[in-house]
């Protein structure tokens, strides 16, 4: 931990509390070891001079009391008697000195010789009155103790006196000679103190992980306050089941008596579950606990982890308040979860009944017990809900779910009309939620429909929610929540969620409704655009199929580009267009619309498949130009391809162009499948590139497959892989139908979720036999013209068609005189009898004649204008060799292949 601080542990600084008392500890040793010593040298000292004391005054007491001390005294020279004598004394005692002297102080005897007869220094007096004196002085030796001491005589009178000194250093010096011993048992006691001290110390280390002393105080303080005023119980138990400490909180929260330290808490008056708990030192976390009217979350831990004491920590906290707000925070999670589901459940098509079927569905089984959906007529079929007004509310019950049988409630598809006079039809005009929480009440809700209301109640329904659908401020219907199975009725929270529920698929809703509304007007405009019925012809016998993308999915289909058609053609031909425009939506159909128009224009023209080709790909290039030049972004045509063939009839051909498009299959009457090879040209708008063409005789009942890529190409199928499989298809049964050849296709080749648009067209070739058909070479004469003629009538007579000879008569005689004049080369005439009566005239020339007004004046120039009065149609087409002009009269006999003429079958 004091790593923790920023500094290193080393107990050398001192800061940690471990260092202090090391330091502290040594020094106290420090102390003592000098306190000892001190007072072994001033007890030695004490000593010394003690023993000096005593010596001294022995010393002098022994030798005034030697016999002949008063004879020595009293002799003529006491110093030669003494002086001998108090030296062999004084060595003989150790001490420094032995002096006698009279009751003047005159010494006889001392060790310095010179010194005798000379006065002594010291006390004299007391010892003069018979008493001992001992005294501590400084000598010319040093410091000594002397003691002097009477000699009396007979009488008892002080005769003389002696006094003996030894110096305090001569006592005191085998204490001294003792002086190492003790400093080395002092060295020794203070090396192992600090060796005992530093142990101690980094044990203490340990245990207060180098804290120091202000961040011990601190610890202690925070933890003291942290401990009593933290709202967390805490309860630490040792090994053997005591209680060692009890915070306030757990005394509050356990009802604990104050003198719980120390008590086994099997004695503390604890539930038996919650004592078992704490006494048993087992791991728990967040375990909850019934004490008294509390709910505590108990977690329990071991202290005896790492090398820790034998015990148990456990803290307790009060979840009484928190399961309470943690059961309404369940209750506004659940509720946060239905809306989510109700997001992603809610509104998984576009389409408005499956919406509202969802909405049903989802809110029967989540939130109430039935529910019911009512909306507009006018949403239901896409458009705009009227203003609901004060007559009434009127609407369609479009879905419910959990209706018991014959309960009284409106089942699905009846129209209901909700009275403004009644709480639901007023909260509905006036958009704001009805909540009925007792329906047995009848509180007025049953004005609606009285007998159906007592219907409602007796089957136990009770409680109910009334909610407008509402979507961009306009109100589109009601959704109705309806509970029977639980006795809890609806509560003012039900009502919010239930609002917010509505609102939520009120979008799905009105967003459904509004792509009806779209994708009804695109598919109106595309089934305009596309051919609503086959032309009437006799050159095949076709039939189609479109399959818009994902036509399949809740039975609304994408709007595409991919278009088809077949159109007449003069000469009793046909021309079979399939086409396709890369995208989808409106754009894409009036692209092909636009495209199929142009077609339409072109093909008047009687041009062949190539140079139709090249013009509309003229057409799409300015049509890119132009709307590239208005700023539109994304508005040009992003791609478009198209196949063109013209059939004949009267000779078996087929010319076929293509522009980006995919190959058709040709299917022979024996079973042989096969592509036509058509020269690839570039998509339509490329522009630059000329188109081939492709020209076949097919024999009769050939089937000419034309298709989009989307029959052919999947996103788990490549475009190769489907040709084959068409091509097989095909082959299996040569002998279908048109129309059972387009099932067969589809039914091999159909994906379940188509990802592009199909356009399929079959058609079956015809072939005109030589009884209707008749033609001549016309030489360049005029007088020819006459015989011609002749021929023709007698050729119509036989078709049963005199009534049409003097008519015909002046077409041919017109058109056959005016090649005569002004063209050159051979001169062809043909007559077809198709559904009408067809005559063509051919020639080498490219000039093509022009009707004019003719003026009164003029000698010609009337005969196109006659020709134009009378036929029905007639017009010019160019050839690789001239032209043909050609013109068509209606006939009464209709369609040549819809019954036998003049009892011959009309096809061979």
């Amino acid at each position: 931990m004091a790593g923790r601080y920023g500094r290193p542990r080393s107990v050398l600084r001192m800061r940690t509390v471990a260092g202090q008392v090391f330091l502290l500890q040594v020094a106290i040793v420090v102390l003592l070891v000098a306190a000892a010593m001190a007072a072994l040298v001033l007890q030695s000292r004490t000593d010394s001079e003690r023993e000096a004391r005593h010596r001294s005054v022995a010393v002098a007491e022994a030798f005034a009391h030697a016999p002949g001390m008063e004879a020595a005294l009293r002799s003529p020279d006491p110093t030669a008697v003494l002086q001998p004598r108090a030296e062999a004394a004084r060595k003989a005692t150790g001490v420094d000195f032995i002096v006698v002297m009279n009751t003047e102080g005159i010494r006889y005897t001392h060790p310095i010789p010179n010194r005798i007869g000379k006065k002594f220094v010291g006390t004299l007096k007391p010892a003069l009155s018979g008493v001992v004196v001992t005294e501590k002085i400084v000598g010319t030796i040093g410091p000594l103790v002397q003691a002097t001491v009477p000699v009396f005589g007979r009488d008892g009178k002080v005769i003389g006196l002696v006094s003996s000194g030894i110096t305090i250093k001569k006592v005191s010096g085998v204490v001294d000679d003792q002086f190492p011993l003790l400093f080395g048992a002092a060295a020794g006691i203070l090396i192992l103190t600090t060796g005992g001290t530093a142990l101690v110390s980094r044990r203490l280390r340990r245990q207060t992980h180098g804290l120091g002393p202000a961040e011990m105080t601190r610890m202690y303080e925070h933890h003291d306050a942290v401990l009593h005023a933290v709202r967390e119980g805490v309860i630490i138990a040792g090994g053997d089941g005591r209680v060692l400490l009890a915070n306030d909180e757990a005394r509050r929260l356990l009802d604990l008596p104050p003198d719980v330290e120390g008590r086994q808490i099997a004695d503390l008056g604890l539930d038996r579950a919650t004592a078992q708990l704490l006494a048993s030192g087992r791991v728990v976390t967040d375990e909850v606990h019934p004490v008294g009217e509390r709910l505590l979350a108990v977690n329990q831990r071991s202290t005896d982890q790492a090398g820790g004491p034998p015990g148990s920590v456990t803290t307790l906290r009060d979840t009484t308040e928190l399961r309470a707000v943690t059961g309404r925070a369940d209750v506004a999670r659940g509720r946060l979860k239905l809306l989510y589901d109700a997001g992603t459940e809610i509104g998984t098509t576009l389409d408005v009944v499956r919406t509202c079927e969802e909405l049903a569905e989802f809110a029967a089984a989540r939130f109430a017990d039935i529910v019911t959906v009512d909306l507009a007529e006018d949403v239901l079929t896409g458009e705009e809900p009227a203003v609901f007004a004060g007559a009434g509310i009127e609407v369609r019950r479009t879905a419910a779910a959990g209706i018991p049988p014959d309960s009284g409630l409106y089942p699905v598809g009846s129209p209901i009309r909700f009275e403004p006079s009644t709480s639901v039809g007023a909260g509905i005009t006036s958009g704001e939620a009805v909540l009925e929480a007792d329906l047995p009440a009848f509180s007025g809700w049953q004005l609606q429909n009285p007998q159906r209301a007592r219907k409602i109640v007796a089957h136990g329904i009770h409680s109910m929610i009334a909610v407008p659908l509402r979507a961009r401020g306009v109100i589109l219907g009601v959704v109705m929540f309806w509970r029977s199975q639980g006795p809890e009725p609806f509560e003012e929270e039900d009502l919010s969620l239930a609002e917010e529920l509505v609102a939520r698929a009120g979008v799905s809703i009105d967003n459904a409704r509004r792509y009806t509304r779209e994708h009804t007007m695109a598919v109106t405009l595309q089934r305009s655009l596309l051919p609503r019925a086959l032309p009437e012809q006799n050159a095949v016998e076709a039939a189609y199929r479109y399959l818009p993308a994902q036509a399949g999915r809740s039975g609304l289909g994408g709007v595409g580009g991919d278009w088809f058609d077949i159109i007449p053609l003069p000469g009793a031909r046909v021309a079979l267009v399939v086409g396709d425009v890369v995208g989808h939506g409106l754009h894409a159909a009036a692209t092909m619309g636009r495209l199929r128009t142009a077609v339409h224009n072109f093909a008047n023209l009687d041009l062949p498949p190539d140079e139709i080709l090249w013009h509309l790909d003229e057409l799409v290039t300015r049509i890119d130009q132009d709307e590239g030049s208005e700023g539109a972004e994304g508005a040009g045509v992003t791609g478009a391809t198209c196949l063109y063939a013209i059939y004949d009839p009267a000779s078996g051909t087929c010319t076929m162009a293509r522009a980006g498009h995919v190959q058709p299959l040709v299917l022979r009457p024996d079973g042989t499948a096969e592509t036509a090879e058509v020269p690839g040209g570039p998509p339509l708008g490329l522009g630059g590139m000329p188109f081939e063409s492709w020209q076949r005789e097919l024999p009769e009942g050939s089937r000419l497959v034309l298709f989009t890529d989307g029959l052919v190409e999947d996103r788990d199928r490549d475009i190769d892989e489907g040709m084959e499989l068409l091509s097989r298809t095909l082959a299996e049964h040569p002998q279908r139908t048109p129309e059972e050849t387009c099932e067969a296709a589809l039914g091999a080749l159909l994906p379940e979720l188509p990802s592009d648009d199909i356009a399929l067209l079959v058609a079956s070739t015809r072939v005109l036999d030589a009884a209707h058909v008749a033609d001549w070479d016309v030489p360049p004469d005029p007088s020819a013209v006459a015989q011609v003629r002749a021929a023709a009538v007698r050729k119509l007579v036989d078709w049963g068609l005199a009534d049409e000879a003097f008519t015909t008569e002046l077409i041919l005689s017109e058109l056959v005189t005016n090649s005569i004049r002004y063209a050159s080369g051979p001169i062809r005439v043909r007559l077809i009898r198709d559904t009408s009566l067809i005559c063509e005239v051919s020639d080498r020339s490219s000039t093509s004649p022009h009707l004019r007004q003719a003026a009164t004046t003029d000698e010609g120039g009337r005969g196109l204008f006659l020709i134009a009065q009378l036929a029905e149609r007639w017009g010019t087409r160019y050839t690789t060799g001239g032209k043909v002009i050609w013109t068509e009269q209606a006939l009464a006999d209709g369609d040549l292949f819809a019954a036998a003429a003049d009892g011959e079958d009309a096809v061979r």
